[in-house]
């Protein structure tokens, strides 16, 4: 018995041993960003979304984890100026896109992290836009104390329809792409 109590023990020690090896460094809002990308027939829109909070783990120097919030009250265009861009950061912010006003953030959880080598990491997260959650898969970049990433995020999964080509057959030339594109930087 009194062996068993020292394995118990021994086992507990190490655990806790390799739980505190476990480092969670929390991005710098100011300092990390996103941007996106939207694709129509005419064109393209570009604009950002700010961070919430947000924490990536490290073990042993290793990616193994992160979860982020977006404040999407924050989502605006850059490409526009003046009353065109009060009315497509309007309509981003409205119910037809992401619906801020009763989903105000935006939910990012790492579920699964692969290495590829040389700071590079393939993630599986759950992605949770306007309270639907589904998973998304991209590569990380790892250098010091920055992280990049692009990928692209369908956003009918989400519930966000509007002008999308999947959905309406008659759109022509205002039909807006599926998919958007995030690019994003992380500074810890």
């Amino acid at each position: 018995m009194k062996t068993i109590k020292s394995l118990a023990l021994a086992l507990l020690v190490i655990a806790g041993t390799a739980v505190s090896q476990a480092q969670n460094k929390k991005i710098n809002v100011e300092k990390s960003n996103i941007t996106w990308v939207g694709k129509k027939v005419t064109g393209e829109h570009t604009g950002t979304v700010k961070f919430k909070e947000g924490i990536l783990v490290f073990q042993k120097g290793a990616l193994k984890g992160g979860n982020f919030t977006v404040d999407m009250t924050t989502i605006g265009a850059t490409d526009l100026t003046g009353d065109w861009k009060q009315k497509l950061d309007g309509h981003l912010k409205a119910d037809d896109f992401f619906g801020t006003a009763k989903f105000p953030t935006a939910t990012l959880v790492f579920k699964k992290i692969g290495s590829k080598g040389n700071g590079v990491y393939t993630v599986t997260a759950d992605l949770t836009i306007k309270g639907i959650t589904k998973p998304v898969t991209f590569d990380i970049t790892v250098s010091g104390n920055t992280a990049t990433s692009n990928f692209k995020i369908d956003r009918t999964k989400y519930d966000i329809k509007y002008g999308s080509g999947s959905f309406f057959s008659d759109l022509g030339d205002k039909t807006i792409n599926d998919d958007f594109e995030v690019s994003v930087k992380l500074e810890f």
